[in-house]
This record gives C-alpha cells, sequence and structure tokens, in this order.
C-alpha cells in the first residue's frame, strides 16, 4: 500500500479593522464558531490557523469561550498557530522596521492568549517579494505558505512541489511550502468524497505531502456556503473521511518540517496569488490578460503553461488607484517621523496607530480589497490623523510644508494648525485633496475618483456565470451576480479628482470650462493664493475653518461653479442629515436642490459631529451622492464615497469677493 499523504491544512481567519461589528458577529456565527466547535469534535484531526491580531482581540472580547475551545485544542497538540502582521498589512509595503514590529507583536499575542508561539507565518494575500525574507527570520519565523503559482514562476514543476524548500536573502533562511490551487478551488466546493478521493489519488501517486491553506471564510461565509459546510455537513463527511482513510494522515506543519528535510534552494520572483495578477493591472490590460487566460483555457494549454502568463503585482495598485497610493505614501511619512522620534518621546498608542494604518484591505480591490469600501479607508485615515496629531504635539511640523507626498511630480503643500489640515496639491486645480479633523480623527476629502475597472464589461454583457452545473457549488471567483441594479449612467468615468473647492466657468448657453490652470502666486501664514482664468483663488486655515475666497476680473462672465466632495461616514444611512434655515430637508443620500443658500449644516451622528457650510454670496445648491461600482463576493454593488455639493453663482451678482468656507464642529 502507498505511504500515507500528510494533509498540510491551514486556514486564515481575518476581518478588516473598521469593519462593522455587525459584520463580525455575522462572521462568526457563520463560520468562525462552526468551524472551531467542529473540529474540536475531532481531536486526531490536525491544522493549522492564522487569525489576524486586530480579530483576535475582537473574539477574546466577545467570544472568549470559543477562544478556549481553540486554546485547548493548541494545548492537547491539534491545532498550530501562525503569526503574520497584526494588522495584516502586506509586508512588502511596509518598511523592514515594521515587519519585525508588527510579526512579533502578533507572535507574542499568540503566546499569550493561546499558549504557543508561531514557527510559521501566513502571507498577506500570499505577497512575495523577497524582501520580506530578513524580517521574517528576524521575527523568528521559520517557515512560511505561497503559492504553487509562485514556485511555477520559478519554473518548478507540480511534481517537484511536494514538502517544502528554502530560499536566503540578506544571510537569513526562510522555508517555504508551496500551497496547491488544485486544492484551494476543491476545498470546500467539491464533494466532500471527492475531495478524499483527490488526496488519496495524490498519495497513490506517490506525493507525500498535500498542502492546503486558504480563506476559512470559504467555510461558511462566502455565498451558499454555511448551508454547503454545516447544514449539509461537509465538513463533517470531509474530517470523517480523511480520518478514515488509511491513504491521508492529518499533521501540523511544525511538525511534518521537523521531520523532512527541504527539497532545495529555491528564489521566487515578485508576485501573488493569479486572480490578484489580473486585478492589479489597468483595465485595458486587465482584459487583455483575462482573454489571454479564458483563451489558454479554451485550447487546452493553460494548465500548462500559466506561469508564464504573467500579470501584474500588487503593487500596481499603488499605481492603479491615486487614493491609495496617497493614503501609503502619508503612512509611510509617519512611520518615518515616529521612528526618529526620541525614545523617550514615543508612547504605545503611537504604534498601535501607525499599525492599524498599514492594515492592508483599504489599499487594494480584487473580488475581497476593500479600497471601494469608505468604512475601511475611513479607519486607515482614523489611525493617520490621529498618529499625526500626536506627533505634531511631541514634534511641531513647520506651519506649511510643501514636498511631493505621493511622488507623483506635483508637490503638495500642508496647511495645518491643532485642530485641522487642509492639504493643496499643486496640479493646476488648487483644490484640497485631504482636510482633516484632528479632533474627531477623519479625512473629509477622503473619496474616490470613478474609473473603470475590468470587470465592468461583465456588467455591459450582463454575464452570468453563476449558474453550476454538476455537483458541488460555485466558487465567489467564478459567480457574477447584482447586490444592486447597475444602469450604464453608473459606470461614468470620472475626469477630475474628487476633492474640495474644484472650480469651473459655465457662460451662458455654453459648457462649463473646467478652472484647472491655477498657478501659485503667494504663500503666507496659513494662506496659499492662486490665479488663473481671470480668477483669484486664496486658501485658507484659521482655527476650525477651510475658507476657500475667490477674486473675479472684470471680463469674467457667466456662471461660477465649485464642487465641494465631502466623505460623512454616515454616506446614506439613516444617521447624517442636511439642516437648512432650521428645517431638515433630506439625506446626504438623496438628491437635493436649493436656492439662496447662505448657510447649510451637515449633521453627522457616526461622525460625532457637524460640517457647516457658510457662503458671502447667495448660492443655488445641488447636492447628490456621489456613488461608485465595484464588486465583492456578493455581486456587484453601488458604494456610496461622499457627499457632492456643487454651489453656483452668478458672476454679475458678485459684488467685490466671494467666501465659501467650511467650518468642522465636533459635537460637545
Amino acid at each position: 500500500m502507498a505511504r500515507p499523504i500528510s494533509l498540510l491544512l491551514g486556514v486564515h481567519a481575518h476581518q478588516p479593522v473598521g469593519n462593522f461589528p455587525e459584520v463580525l458577529e455575522d462572521a462568526h456565527l457563520r463560520c468562525y464558531r462552526p468551524f472551531i466547535h467542529t473540529l474540536h469534535r475531532f481531536p486526531d484531526f490536525h491544522f493549522a490557523v492564522h487569525f489576524s491580531g486586530w480579530l483576535l482581540d475582537w473574539l477574546f472580547q466577545h467570544y472568549p469561550e470559543d477562544m478556549a475551545l481553540l486554546r485547548e485544542m493548541v494545548k492537547r497538540g491539534q491545532v498550530e498557530l501562525f503569526g503574520a502582521g497584526d494588522t495584516e498589512p502586506v509586508l512588502a509595503v511596509i518598511p523592514h522596521r515594521d515587519r519585525v514590529g508588527q510579526v512579533t507583536r502578533l507572535s507574542d499575542k499568540l503566546e499569550k492568549k493561546l499558549g504557543q508561539r508561531p514557527a510559521g507565518a501566513w502571507l498577506t494575500e500570499r505577497v512575495w517579494e523577497a524582501t520580506v525574507v530578513p524580517a521574517l527570520a528576524d521575527s523568528q519565523v521559520r517557515y512560511a505558505t505561497v503559492d504553487d503559482y509562485h514556485f511555477f514562476c520559478a519554473g518548478k514543476t507540480a511534481t517537484e512541489l511536494d514538502g517544502f524548500y528554502t530560499t536566503e536573502e540578506d544571510g537569513r533562511r526562510l522555508d517555504l511550502f508551496p500551497i496547491s490551487e488544485e486544492l484551494r478551488y476543491r476545498f470546500p466546493f467539491s464533494p466532500a468524497n471527492e475531495a478524499v478521493a483527490y488526496l488519496e489519488g495524490l498519495a497513490d501517486e506517490g506525493r507525500t505531502a498535500a498542502v492546503y491553506f486558504d480563506d476559512i471564510e470559504k467555510f461558511g461565509i462566502w455565498p451558499e456556503t454555511y448551508e454547503w459546510v454545516y447544514e449539509k455537513g461537509w465538513l463533517v463527511s470531509f474530517i470523517e473521511g480523511v480520518l478514515a482513510s488509511p491513504k491521508i494522515r492529518t499533521q501540523r506543519y511544525c511538525d511534518y518540517h521537523a521531520a523532512t528535510k527541504t527539497r532545495g534552494v529555491v528564489y521566487l520572483p515578485t508576485t501573488s496569488y493569479i486572480e490578484m495578477n489580473e486585478w492589479s493591472l489597468p483595465a485595458p490590460v486587465a482584459n487583455q490578460y483575462a482573454d489571454l487566460v479564458a483563451r489558454a483555457k479554451t485550447e487546452g494549454w493553460f494548465a500548462q503553461d500559466k506561469a508564464f502568463l504573467r500579470g501584474g503585482m500588487w503593487k500596481n495598485f499603488l499605481t492603479r488607484y491615486p487614493e491609495a497610493n496617497w493614503m501609503h505614501k502619508r503612512m509611510l511619512g509617519l512611520s518615518e517621523r515616529l521612528d526618529k522620534l526620541p525614545p523617550n518621546r514615543k508612547k504605545p498608542a503611537m504604534l498601535d496607530a501607525l499599525y492599524r494604518a498599514q492594515a492592508n484591505d483599504a489599499y487594494w480591490h480584487g473580488l475581497f480589497g476593500g479600497l471601494y469600501l469608505p468604512h475601511l479607508r475611513r479607519a486607515v485615515y482614523h489611525a493617520i490623523v490621529e498618529l499625526e496629531g500626536s506627533l505634531d504635539q511631541c514634534d511641531p511640523r513647520p506651519a506649511r510644508p510643501r514636498f511631493d507626498c505621493d511622488l507623483d511630480g506635483q508637490d503638495e503643500i500642508f496647511l495645518h494648525n491643532s485642530a485641522i489640515q487642509a492639504v493643496v496639491r499643486l496640479d493646476g486645480n488648487a483644490s484640497v485633496i485631504e482636510f482633516d479633523s484632528y479632533p474627531l480623527r477623519h479625512n473629509f476629502a477622503d473619496s474616490l475618483m470613478r474609473q473603470t475597472e475590468h470587470y465592468h464589461r461583465k456588467i455591459h454583457l450582463r454575464e452570468d456565470h453563476g449558474r453550476h452545473e454538476g455537483t458541488g457549488i460555485v466558487s465567489a471567483h467564478d459567480r457574477v451576480s447584482f447586490k444592486h441594479e447597475i444602469h450604464p449612467d453608473d459606470l461614468a468615468t470620472d475626469v477630475r479628482p474628487r476633492g474640495l473647492f474644484v472650480d469651473s466657468i459655465r457662460t451662458e448657453g455654453g459648457e462649463p470650462v473646467a478652472l484647472k490652470d491655477y498657478q501659485l502666486k503667494t504663500e503666507r501664514d496659513l494662506s496659499l493664493t492662486f490665479a488663473g482664468g481671470g480668477v483669484e483663488k486664496r486658501m485658507s486655515v484659521a482655527e476650525n475653518r477651510l475658507e476657500a475666497s475667490y477674486r473675479f476680473g472684470k471680463e469674467s462672465r457667466g456662471t461660477f461653479t465649485t464642487e465641494i466632495n465631502l466623505a460623512m461616514p454616515s454616506c446614506d444611512g439613516p444617521a447624517g442629515k442636511f439642516v437648512f434655515a432650521g428645517q431638515v430637508p433630506g439625506g446626504f443620500g438623496q438628491l437635493m436642490e436649493l436656492d439662496s443658500v447662505r448657510e447649510l449644516l451637515l449633521d453627522d451622528d457616526v461622525l460625532g459631529g457637524t460640517v457647516k457650510l457658510t457662503l458671502s454670496e447667495p448660492a443655488r445648491l445641488v447636492s447628490r451622492p456621489h456613488f461608485s461600482v465595484s464588486q465583492s463576493e456578493a455581486g456587484f454593488e453601488k458604494i456610496m464615497q461622499a457627499v457632492t455639493l456643487t454651489l453656483s453663482f452668478p458672476l454679475d451678482k458678485i459684488r467685490r469677493e466671494l467666501q465659501v468656507s467650511l467650518e468642522v464642529l465636533p459635537k460637545s
């Protein structure tokens, strides 16, 4: 009889920093709890688990009894704990010092709370760069898991991916286990008996190890999976089938690693899992790549040659989305400031805020990445603004620093005091790209430009890949569904950045002409003066107020319009409302048109504050919600990003100077 194959089964549990409590509750009740309780019944089934630190803290706070079961399974040798960065950062895009700090923090937490210090690490989104090796090794990590695709890209074949390999960087060693893509797509989607039979087939071929490590959310949260895995009994059937098979034995990674020698040295290229390589590309190229992959599958050569169909890499998200790049460079700058601070002036809360700002989810977008989710970006900015405010208190910045923060070739000027900050990019628009309240720890300019995504063509074609023939259920990767009704107008793209005070002039009977040639003329204290298109524009900060002032040349005619995009946390929820002339004309998610506006309040209970708009001249105001269209495992959906206020002023009625101010008023 063939030697039993070692099933190295690991699951990764994660929720983004800042996710809604009700989402965490649902995830635990439909996935984490039933998985833990089910596996607890089978002490001979060995496996590995990784919980991100933020989620682990939440589970210990809200469900200590379930965590006690997990600790018991660790103690009896059934479960191996895997480490990673505490807030689940992509290690490749944070500094070495923060890589070591993040990984060490989670290892300390696992040892304290669950009684085991991890020897293995889960790589967030399986993003591999050789530069992470020294940090993992310096953090006492001995091995990590990456996809078999990574090895294929290095020239390995499927028959060679049996066990683990060794790599090194800068004198440090790390062992690498190749996760089987075939198993990722089988567990738990194919029937349990077929999954067991597949493992037995690998044993018959003489394979010694079957490596699986993937999202635990596949076991209860993905569409149809709760019913399939628990109510219809997939997980119990699979466990019982594996334990009953003489050809399969379950092992922890640490036990297999201790008893087995490396298969040799390997050097892997920079990559992630194959779907990520498509998601990280710009839309036209992503469509070209997807078509090439589809043709390869149709023609039957994809399986053997997919390593040569190389897409993008994770860092491409920082070039695709200027909003992600801006967050990332802001985070890096604050990390450097904190590192340079003398030790006696550093506070633990500062490091906590930095690590929260490094959580990966808000920096990218594919089927799961949360860049399109305002509450996840808001959590990152909450941490960024909190950390910056703390650093300013103990190590004050100049009042008006100017530099190219995001490396786009255009300088930004930071106007700030202890209450607010306005960042103006010198790109000709003279608009505000970041507007922070330090007391509220919020960035009101945190919105997204609408851009074309490669999956939008599925909406246009109304493709339906959600039907599944045969046994099992369909994976979220292969499903197309609609959470909301999507119309062609919803897919319109933006030609100008979404900021505050984006200006244009419309002549009578003509089209609006964008004012995008502003040139900086003077800088003084906390104010900047620009000129362009016959308009002088001054941006200034004072106390808790941001003000834009305009002077128009005698030749100016028509209607002047400025657009203000405000990221209000309530979005289109019931906790956000307008207050005008003592009345509530509507909420942020409604179309609203008002005439002769001089003052308007935007009251937001989620924010815990109010934004007061004040005008020196009466304006026609149109407010509409700014929606974007994105995909998730639940289907295509419309998400409100900001409240877009469009203010219009007839130029012939402006006396001398127009002033528009935004005042941030925290609730007492």
